[in-house]
């Protein structure tokens, strides 16, 4: 790209904690690369249809802007769950975004999100190179459930599977100081449709003090219920208090959702995907009548991806990273590709950024291997936990005013 003008970016998807890093990481890069105007779309490329979006200078304002914009959580843009149709099926809609880009001079757009996200990408950057258009398009990965291909892990995942090991060992705390005499079981429900990454997470609590939790169930394998109640029975009659963690999208071996043997999962997005919730509040009341003891179901929802006042430091350092790697990717001549993270070592811990094409990373996802479940498919294994280590380490402390966290909020004119 011999000259540059202006870039925007957009968040798409479930936000995260360390999301808006990213966005730091593309608006730092851009100034240092010269792009004379960088836009942010609001609400993603649905709000771009709807030419929402800002002059980013206008938001960041100094350097303390830019550090208070990588302590907020949720997408500072704003965020959608907005499908492009294919090119052929309307190609209209497709006309409409490049003449606002045209309009906007935008030579590089950066799309921050998961697998939904790099579809749009994907889509963009084939209509771009089938119409002739000269922009850029380029994917920054992010999402808690750390199911992109090819990138070792995704940005958002480390900050999550911290608030949730942390979470599970706050839990485990309580339930023990009310089990004397008494059986206590507690069945935690974490975010996580067909991949396992942030339950798996859980035996990330198993530390010198804290036992973790006893069982853990990912959506790789099929869910037996028969077996589960016979092992959380076998459990209670050693120890009293049982914790258990499963994601909300385990399955029968029948395919269905053990969630919606309550009646959930009912909505349907536009995606395609259900609506999981109620997994752990039906097995609470499930194993409470079989068993005939105090249950309670954990719904961690929302604040597994919203919880940036325990952020991992590695986890907001990598947002960034992959933020401004995109824009110099796209400086270099790069377009329908997707910023990678390249483990380089594990003690200690180092990280570097690659390039992918993003046909090979749309629409695909990957989940836990087989091999680090357990032989029986209720834990996790030794190697699961050494990958996710070192990914939540390090703080970023939040800006505190009046004893509560500081957040950064778009200014509109």
């Amino acid at each position: 790209m011999s000259q540059k003008r202006n870039i925007i970016v957009g968040q798409s998807g479930g936000p995260t904690a360390v999301i808006n890093s990213s966005v730091a990481g593309v608006y730092t890069a851009a100034k240092e690369l010269g792009f004379n105007k960088i836009y942010g779309m609001l609400h993603g490329i649905q709000g771009l249809l709807d030419e929402q979006y800002v002059d980013l200078s206008t938001q960041l304002k100094s350097d303390l802007d830019v550090e208070l914009l990588k302590r907020t959580p949720s997408a500072f843009l704003g965020s959608c769950r907005f499908k492009l149709p294919e090119i052929n099926a309307n190609p209209e809609m497709y006309e409409k975004i490049f003449k606002i880009l045209e309009k906007l001079e935008i030579d590089v757009l950066c799309y921050i999100g998961g697998n939904d996200s790099m579809d749009t990408i994907k889509q963009l950057s084939d209509y771009a190179a089938l119409k002739g258009h000269p922009q850029k398009f380029m994917g920054v990965p992010k999402t808690i459930d750390n199911d992109l291909a090819i990138t070792d892990h995704t940005p958002g995942f480390g900050s999550a599977a911290k608030y949730i090991a942390t979470a599970t060992k706050e839990v485990i705390r309580d339930a023990l100081g009310l089990s004397y005499n008494k059986e206590n079981i507690t069945v935690m429900e974490i975010m996580g449709r067909n991949a396992g990454w942030l339950t798996g997470a859980v035996a990330l609590a198993k530390t010198e003090e804290c036992c973790g939790p006893d069982l853990i169930y990912l959506p790789e394998l099929p869910f037996d219920m028969d077996k589960f109640v016979e092992k959380v029975q076998a459990l209670v009659k050693k120890q009293k208090n049982v914790v258990v963690a499963v994601s909300e999208g385990i399955k029968l071996a029948d395919g269905r959702y053990v969630c919606e043997l309550s009646g959930g999962a009912d909505y349907v997005d536009a995606f395609g995907h259900k609506q999981l919730q109620g997994t752990a509040a039906y097995l609470a009341g499930f194993l409470g009548a079989k068993i005939g003891c105090k249950t309670r179901g954990i719904e961690f929802s929302t604040l597994q991806r919203c919880a940036s006042h325990i952020s991992s430091r590695t986890d907001i350092d990598e947002a960034f990273m992959v933020g401004s790697a995109a824009v110099k990717a796209a400086v270099e001549g790069n377009t329908g590709k997707m910023i990678t993270i390249e483990r380089v070592s594990n003690d200690p811990y180092r990280s570097q950024t690659g390039i992918y094409d993003i046909h090979d990373i749309a629409n695909n996802e990957r989940i836990v291997p087989r091999e680090w479940i357990n032989e029986e498919g209720d834990y996790v294994t030794e190697e699961f936990i050494n990958y996710a280590k070192p990914l939540i380490q390090g703080e970023l402390q939040p800006f505190m005013v009046n004893g509560l966290p500081q957040h950064l909020v778009v200014k509109k004119d």
